[in-house]
């Protein structure tokens, strides 16, 4: 390939943003420097903290009007000027939405192509395998007989934190939205109840789904479906805050009732948790995951669609809640 295809931010979005905010270009593949890797991308993730990327109010930083959209991709190295890598082998990087990427060799993270599908090393086995993992076992602490609470409960960290907490003896109940999510969230990744925010009055469900009441809760999603699950929290229950997906498109803040009467009464933990926080336990965890995948303790859901060109669509659907499992483009042969 001769031509390096890139998706750039063409506008600053305000509100929710449209396939115009996006520009799809091409550029002369670039050769790499001492140190670096020209790599062909094979898949690219999608992930709703972009959307805070593009606002500017991430703590990752900001992408600007004719910038690459950022993301992390897995790639084959087609030349590598770099001694440690040859062409042929898999990475992962944060290259962003382009399929010819020169990356820095530093930057590189090696695939290890036989522990599972090439792809879960963007979801299971990468960074929400990762962020399921630390966040519901070092923040949300679980214990057998807890009952866990967990946003966005067909997604690709919340679908594993529901097992995960399985696994640890909890009773797990999820909040999703369609039929068929929540009837995956049950009939396949094992909660034992579902609550679909669509159905009416959530604070009555949830009392319905959870007589117990909540010791943890891991937050995907923010906005009122926090406030309402904070009602009905116990004593010394935990609360993990990884997203808030339902605020993101928001131009203003959002009034809210107040939450701290909840935690001072319960006496009750609340914590975010950026994944970055524990990079140090990403082998830990990776092997765990595959461990409990090929024991069959772990099951997940991937949303694949073709073509890099298709990225600024399939964004726009994840922050629609259209996507059905982890999204990911798929931009080359994985064989």
């Amino acid at each position: 390939m001769t031509d390096n295809t890139r998706v750039l931010l063409k506008r600053r979005c305000e509100g929710v943003p449209v396939a115009g905010d996006f520009e799809v270009t091409s550029a002369v593949v670039e050769s790499p420097a001492d140190g670096q890797l020209l790599c062909e991308t094979i898949y690219l993730s999608l992930d709703p903290y972009l959307r805070g990327r593009i606002s500017g109010r991430h703590i990752s930083g900001s992408v600007q009007p004719g910038e690459l959209m950022p993301g992390e991709a897995i790639s084959r190295v087609t030349t590598s000027r770099h001694p440690d890598y040859v062409p042929g082998e898999l990475v992962a990087a944060h290259s962003g939405w382009q399929s010819q990427p020169v990356i820095d060799a530093a930057s590189a993270r090696r695939i290890d192509p036989g522990i599972g599908p090439l792809s879960t090393s963007l979801g299971i086995l990468g960074m929400p395998g990762l962020t399921a993992y630390a966040g519901l076992l070092r923040l949300g602490e679980p214990v057998a007989g807890d009952t866990v609470l967990v946003s966005a409960a067909s997604g690709a960290v919340g679908s594993l934190v529901g097992q995960i907490a399985k696994i640890k003896g909890c009773r797990v109940v999820g909040i999703a939205g369609a039929p068929e999510k929540c009837a995956w969230v049950t009939h396949v990744a094992g909660f034992d109840d579902v609550v679909s925010y669509k159905s009416g009055d959530l604070r009555e469900a949830l009392d319905r789904a959870c007589p117990d009441g909540i010791d943890v809760y891991f937050d995907n999603v923010g906005g009122a479906t926090l406030d309402t699950v904070l009602s009905l929290i116990n004593l010394h229950a935990r609360t993990a805050i990884c997203g808030m997906i339902s605020e993101y498109n928001l131009t203003a803040p959002e009034l809210a009732p107040r939450v701290t009467r909840a935690l001072l009464v319960n006496r009750a933990r609340m914590q975010g948790l950026l994944v970055h926080d524990w990079a140090d336990r990403r082998a830990e965890g990776i092997a765990q995951m595959a461990s409990w995948i090929k024991a069959g303790e772990l099951v997940y859901k991937e949303d694949v669609i073709d073509g890099i060109e298709n990225m600024p669509a399939a964004f726009l659907r994840l922050l629609r809640g259209e996507n059905f499992g982890k999204q990911l483009i798929k931009a080359g042969d994985p064989a």
